[in-house]
């Protein structure tokens, strides 16, 4: 599903190299959910804006369901990210000028789908969220939780192969962040493919397996039950 091997990425300047990844080795089987953590700075984001193809690394190998990234063009790498990964953002990313439905139709525009194709999917994505009764609402009159919930129904309604979530909880109260964590792990249970960064160590320990990273490589690791019953580990630590 998603393989990185020896990754590195480095910003340069003409007096200094800084390394975000070095080394680092990290495979994904279809169907995990995965969770990274690691202290500001370590490569969390790096690795996340990598695995999305919103950004190039500096050397290495990446498969995404066995295509090889770096061989391919800009246009290819859009089309890739389109029709394969979800992505669910702190910030939510909503479109205040839009309705709910709206919003969640925007991907879809991209993809040409025709118009009874797109409300088809919004609908369902909607539902399977619980917000199918704020479909005509505009994101202010909804609460964070609400809009986090949109945010993950507008990736849903894609169909990815697989979901990336960058701190999904990190706007919201704790309350609302174990209804979103809640509804990541249903979407796991029925077969999605999660790997989310977080800083919150307890809704870390609730995903299948963690990785944590310090100075953009993988420190330790550990695996847990899951729906799916016991996780043979595949990351190798950067050396």
């Amino acid at each position: 599903m998603l393989q990185m091997t020896n990754l590195s990425k480095v910003y340069r300047t003409e007096v200094i190299e800084t390394y975000a990844l070095r080394e680092f080795s990290l495979h994904v089987r279809e169907g995990e959910f995965v969770s990274v953590t690691g202290p500001s700075g370590s490569g969390k984001t790096t690795f996340l804006t990598i695995a999305g193809l919103l950004e190039e690394f500096s050397s290495g190998e990446y498969l995404l369901d066995g295509v090889d990234v770096r061989k391919l063009s800009d246009t290819q790498r859009s089309r890739l990210r389109n029709e394969k990964i979800g992505f669910v953002f702190q910030a939510f990313n909503l479109l205040s000028e839009l309705t709910i439905e709206g919003n969640i139709e925007v991907p879809l525009r991209y993809r040409r789908l025709g118009r009874a194709e797109r409300q088809r999917r919004t609908r369902e994505a909607l539902e399977r969220v619980g917000l199918a009764g704020r479909a005509r609402h505009y994101p202010a009159e909804l609460s964070g939780g609400q809009q986090q919930r949109a945010a993950i129904a507008r990736a849903l309604a894609c169909s990815p192969r697989f979901l990336l979530a960058d701190e999904p909880t990190g706007n919201l109260d704790s309350l609302m962040a174990r209804g979103v964590m809640q509804l990541l792990q249903e979407l796991h249970s029925d077969g999605a493919t999660i790997v989310m960064v977080t800083h919150d160590q307890e809704l870390a320990a609730r995903a299948q397996r963690e990785v944590h990273l310090v100075d953009g490589q993988i420190l330790d690791l550990g695996a847990r039950l899951g729906a799916q019953g016991a996780v043979q580990l595949n990351v190798q630590p950067g050396t």
